[in-house]
């Protein structure tokens, strides 16, 4: 297991949400921290605070569009020239979107899949080969409970967790005895700005019993990656929901996904 205390972490989406609770967690332990995401100033604003707290902590800002390809290699290429090898990765960066396909615009819908699925994937690749060759990393997904249950209204998203999901347990496969672990983290309700991006004011609310706290998800990840797990599903009550809903046959569950949508069609026609 990677040493925390001589480790350099990156962590992408961390102006906000999961991503930034994430690096406030790693920050009482790793030497250096990279954080990545689009806001300059919520970047700038994390980095002071975590400064604030832990002097010797040494903190780099990098602003950056990671739906951008030459920019976020750059940013890769840039840490590697400064001889910051990535030892701990969050891969966190990502949004969702709600509401009936047909009525979502194509050009959220595609850039979602290019940060969440395509992004993820190419950091995957320039940042797993280092760690494999030092013999020594952990890798942090962020992936959803969205991505093991199927989601009427979310089905795009979804598919992208899905997808993070199952590469994350492929690639902690292939990762066996190189030294380098891999965990996903499967948060179910979480009160972040997700719910503004992806437009969920109208979504049926889960029972409180499955909402977890950003604080709370972040210490749960983190505790998971350093142990080594495979998968963690942040709350008694939730992991409980998702076990016995994996156990469900199909035929059991589309009736119910039917159900869901039927009775959001009624409501917004009501």
């Amino acid at each position: 297991m990677v040493n925390l205390a001589s480790s350099t972490a990156l962590v992408t989406g961390a102006s906000a949400g999961i991503g930034r609770e994430i690096a406030r967690v790693l920050a009482r332990e790793v030497k250096v921290i990279v954080l990545a995401a689009r806001r300059r100033d919520r970047l700038d604003e994390l980095a002071h605070e975590l400064k604030t707290t832990r002097p010797e902590l040494v903190v780099h800002v990098r602003a950056v569009d990671l739906t951008n390809r030459d920019d976020t290699g750059a940013v890769v290429d840039a840490l590697e020239r400064d001889g910051l090898g990535v030892d701990v990765f969050v891969n966190n960066a990502g949004f969702g979107d709600y509401g009936p396909f047909e009525r979502r615009e194509w050009d959220k819908i595609e850039r979602m899949l290019e940060l969440n699925v395509v992004s993820t994937t190419f950091l995957l690749h320039r940042l797993v080969p280092p760690m494999i060759a030092r013999g020594t990393g952990a890798i942090l997904n962020v992936g959803s409970v969205a991505g093991v249950i199927p989601s009427p209204l979310m089905g795009v998203y979804a598919a992208t967790k899905a997808y993070m999901n199952h590469l994350s347990e492929g690639l902690r496969a292939e990762l066996a005895d190189t030294g380098v672990t891999m965990t996903v983290v499967c948060p179910g309700p979480v009160s972040t700005e997700f719910q503004e991006v992806a437009g969920s004011d109208a979504r049926p609310e889960m029972p409180a019993m499955f909402h977890v706290d950003a604080v709370t998800c972040a210490q749960a990840a983190v505790d998971a990656m350093k142990a080594g797990r495979a998968r963690v599903i942040p709350g008694a009550p939730l992991k409980a929901a998702v076990l016995a809903f994996e156990a469900l046959p199909k035929a059991v569950v589309r009736p119910f996904l039917k159900g869901v949508v039927a009775r959001f069609r009624e409501n917004k026609t009501s």
